[in-house]
């Protein structure tokens, strides 16, 4: 793609502020490991939400959700339940403050808070590291391919896929090695604005350049419809017969069932609490349990509403511009050419360079925040914990900083010699999250589950979603997810009744400090002897009501944006009123009731 010198200034502008900004504040960021990883304690929580919603904001996930809307229009908006999008409502009702409670610095170290530090704990710690750097290996190598395959579709220099790759990771390595969580949190508040920019600029255009009409002529009946019954009732025949073809390869066509296991899966994976990535890790550096929930609340708004004005902007111009050259490609369909097409027809000079900038943004914000929040792995929980305990904090970071470089270099490495790495990817990825589910839900509500428990449910999870797909190759991974996650829950409850319980003292302490509800009560009534006046947590219903109400008011987020670029303004006010309506309530039933501590 040629791009004016206007462009290009602009992106070479914003790729010299990252580095800027990442040495600038390198001196704050390297005084120890928890400023270093969570930069202290000491940053708001809105703006660990942009941070947040900035390293989510993955580009590549982007263009799936163009697909998705292209295809299945406002039904899209359920789809990506599949991850589950909703999980962010779990932690911001309720586990965002769980874990903020632990005052850790990672998801293995809280392990230790949870299980202790008998032989079934570090068996338990150990999964947890290996699940850790193992996904964010599987994602850099990723990124590796789909930052090179981005660049050299855009940028005007005909370099090699991998030369961009190596350029544009070693750019970001620089500033998350130096500036650690400090400089990955304002580099991304910068890439946030950047991308939000570009983001309300391609709804604008689409806006103006199409209108309901013209939507409604290459579009089948029922498309602008965000409601479903049994059955999806999409019909592409004679507007664009290959869509048809996706839709059945996808196997959403009965959407009722396909709805309702993505509603199950979705509650067993969001009562897990997150990975241990870098959303685990902003919550661990917010300030306090509410400023916890506060986070993962914004990440909602700041991350839907822009993204979604891109989506349904890339969606409507390819709609009505690019139909005819789909068709042209057959059984061949590639929606992957609607970004390429619609920055090349519709952006105007400056406009161009500042969305080009944007989408690069999405890459490194996302890339930026899994570097920074590997190493805290590799540090604190195998160098710190069982090679040098006593070192010094210079050390400590010193050794940030090659841990950095190292995981940077191995998913490097790993981008290179794979070719077929969207599969690789993908097979991890659902290999690691079948086996998370079940020993992550059980560790959070049930006192009796312990470090041998989480253990054996792990490696259960994660051998069942390697096996089931080859004794059952006719299955999705939502429909094997049940046999999965049934696997891993028998071991789990096996393996922690053939074993003793965690000490006393452990399960005691950790109740009384995060006052989880669940099957708790044994342990309660150990903390209510020696402490008359605990509380325990009564708040299981409510939080349930406010999952309910969260939800909905989740999904009226996502819808509104895609009804303003469609500009079907009576559906648009409708969802606006569902975003009031249940703003008010959750003012009145969870922000009003959010407790410091």
């Amino acid at each position: 793609m040629r791009l004016h010198i206007i462009d290009i200034g602009i992106i070479l502008l914003y790729i010299t502020l990252t580095i800027f900004i990442g040495f600038y504040i390198s001196k704050k960021a390297s005084q120890n490991l928890k400023s270093y990883f969570l930069g202290g304690n000491t940053m708001p929580w809105y703006v660990l939400g942009i941070s947040n919603a900035s390293g989510m904001f993955d580009i590549t996930g982007t263009m799936w959700l163009v697909y998705l809307c292209f295809v299945y229009g406002l039904k899209s908006v359920w789809i990506p339940w599949l991850w589950p999008v909703f999980n962010q409502i779990f932690l911001m009702v309720y586990l965002s403050k769980w874990l903020r409670r632990s005052d850790v610095l990672t998801g293995a170290e809280w392990i230790t808070t949870r299980f202790g530090s008998e032989k079934g704990a570090k068996l338990a710690h150990i999964s947890v590291v290996i699940f850790a750097l193992v996904s964010v290996i599987g994602f850099l190598a990723y990124a590796f391919k789909g930052i090179g395959k981005f660049a050299s579709m855009f940028l005007p220099w005909g370099l090699s896929p991998d030369t961009y790759a190596f350029i544009f990771m070693g750019v970001t390595t620089l500033y998350v090695v130096s500036g650690g969580m400090f400089s990955v949190v304002f580099t991304e508040v910068l890439q946030f604005i950047i991308m939000t920019v570009a983001s309300i600029m391609v709804g604008i255009i689409a806006i103006q350049k199409t209108s309901p009409e013209m939507i409604a002529k290459v579009v089948p009946e029922g498309w602008k419809d965000l409601f479903f019954g049994w059955n999806l009732n999409l019909d592409w025949s004679g507007i664009l017969d290959a869509v048809n073809t996706k839709i059945a390869a996808d196997g959403y066509s009965l959407f009722m069932i396909f709805f309702m296991m993505m509603v199950f899966k979705g509650i067993w994976v969001s009562m897990a609490g997150p990975a241990p990535n870098y959303d685990m890790q902003r919550i661990l550096a917010t300030k306090n349990p509410r400023e916890a929930s506060l986070m993962s609340w914004f990440v909602n708004v700041a991350l839907i509403i822009p993204r979604y004005m891109m989506i349904a902007g890339l969606t409507v111009l390819a709609l009505v511009y690019f139909s005819p050259q789909l068709a042209a490609m057959g059984g061949d369909i590639d929606f992957e050419l609607i970004l390429p097409y619609a920055i090349k027809n519709f952006i105007p000079v400056g406009l161009m360079g500042v969305l080009i900038a944007g989408l690069l943004s999405a890459f490194m914000s996302t890339f930026a925040a899994t570097v920074n929040a590997a190493p805290a792995y590799i540090v604190n929980d195998i160098y710190k914990r069982y090679i040098n305990p006593h070192a010094s904090n210079k050390k400590y970071v010193f050794f940030s900083y090659l841990a950095s470089v190292g995981v940077v270099a191995v998913g490097m490495g790993f981008g290179i010699i794979v070719d077929s790495i969207n599969q690789v990817t993908l097979w991890i990825v659902s290999a690691l999250w079948g086996g998370y589910a079940a020993a992550n839900v059980l560790k959070w509500y049930w006192w009796r589950f312990n470090g041998y428990g989480y253990f054996w449910g792990m490696i259960a999870g994660i051998l069942s979603a390697l096996i089931v797909p080859k004794l059952f190759p006719h299955l999705s991974s939502l429909e094997g997810f049940p046999i999965i996650l049934a696997v891993s829950t028998l071991a789990s409850v096996i393996a922690a009744l053939l074993t003793k319980p965690d000490p006393e003292k452990t399960l005691t302490e950790f109740y009384a400090r995060v006052r989880p509800w669940g099957f708790w009560r044994p342990i309660y009534e150990k903390v209510k002897q020696s402490d008359p006046q605990f509380r325990k947590n009564t708040e299981f219903k409510r939080d349930v009501f406010n999952i309910f109400i969260g939800i909905i008011w989740q999904t009226a987020l996502v819808a509104v944006p895609i009804y303003l670029v469609i500009q079907e303004m009576r559906s648009m006010i409708i969802g606006l009123i569902v975003v009031a309506a249940t703003s008010i309530i959750l003012k009145k039933s969870w922000y009003d009731k959010l407790e410091t501590n």
